[in-house]
């Protein structure tokens, strides 16, 4: 019998700046549960953390301090989206940005991530070298994946990293036959070094 492909939750977000350590704020947040390379469902929410967007950041996600005013409150929309994710592994684009919003807005509700992140970009860097960079819309362009939408809107970037993700597991089968990747093998085979990734194939199969 063969084993069931694994889900996934795949996140993004938005911010008003580049770290909660300097007092930034998720501004919208998606995820989408990713299957077997099919999309399950999906969750999508501006949130209103009470921080002003700089201008430079409006003009690049197209959310404005207009519309966070009448988004519902952060604190309500990181319980749902942390209820409706669950203990399923996650997955982001560069998800050590990600990981530090999703762990800092956890906290502010006094709850704590159970799993670990597998990031689309370190896995890219590893399985695809020949890649002109390993930016989201570089990959999904290069690839020819679908476009999702809008680039940093959070649902478009969750669902074109929902496509690179699949793309990176048919990649790891076609090109070292590895059928079935964990998300435990994930992790692991981001933190190999280039150099290292014919034997991490080697010793996984």
């Amino acid at each position: 019998m063969s084993r069931a492909a694994p889900c996934y939750a795949v996140l993004d977000f938005e911010t008003s700046g580049l770290s909660p350590a300097v007092g930034s704020r998720v501004t919208e947040v998606a995820v989408v549960l990713w299957q077997d390379g099919r999309e399950l469902d999906s969750y999508q929410s501006l949130m209103n953390a009470g921080v002003r967007v700089p201008a430079e950041i409006e003009r690049l996600t197209g959310i404005s301090n207009a519309m966070l005013r009448t988004a519902p409150p952060a604190a309500t929309v990181m319980r749902e989206v942390a209820d409706f994710v669950g203990n399923i592994p996650l997955v982001a684009h560069n998800a050590a940005f990600d990981r530090k919003f999703w762990d800092h807005e956890l906290s502010l509700l006094g709850r704590q991530r159970q799993q670990d992140f597998a990031c689309t970009l370190l896995l890219a860097r590893r399985l695809l070298p020949q890649a002109p960079d390993h930016k989201l819309g570089t990959l999904t362009r290069w690839a020819g994946l679908p476009d999702a939408g809008r680039a940093h809107r959070a649902l478009a970037d969750a669902r074109m990293a929902a496509h690179l993700l699949q793309y990176l597991l048919e990649t790891a089968s076609r090109k070292h036959g590895a059928r079935s990747l964990s998300h435990q093998q994930l992790c692991q085979l981001q933190k190999a070094s280039a150099s290292k990734v014919g034997d991490f194939f080697r010793q996984s199969a």
